[in-house]
């Protein structure tokens, strides 16, 4: 694979973020992942692969507007980068070539 590694939490939460695309804060990428995967997800993990994920240009962030419940406090928006398309385009394909490349015989 070429291009920037990506470890499986980070293609994880990068997918979760394509999912929630322009409502993606770390709260709902957590609940993406959590209702995508069966699988518990600590918020300080997710925020530390978004921004590992900044670091290497597939997501960038902006500032959403001020919310009561929140207490006026406002949330970080992540969205994904052309780059960030292409690493997930590459890991899938990747993916599927391995998944193609098993030989029938493994399955017996």
């Amino acid at each position: 694979m070429k291009g920037t590694y990506l470890g499986e939490f980070e293609e994880v939460v990068l997918l979760a973020v394509a999912i929630r695309s322009g409502d993606a804060y770390g709260a709902a990428v957590v609940t993406e992942i959590e209702r995508q995967m069966d699988r518990s997800v600590n918020l300080g993990a997710v925020h530390s692969a978004l921004n590992r994920l900044a670091e290497k240009g597939l997501v960038t962030s902006e500032l959403g507007g001020v919310t009561t419940e929140r207490g006026g406090r406002r949330k970080r928006l992540y969205s994904v980068t052309a780059a960030g398309r292409r690493a997930l385009q590459d890991v899938r394909q990747v993916r599927n070539q391995m998944w193609e490349a098993i030989p029938n015989t493994a399955w017996t």
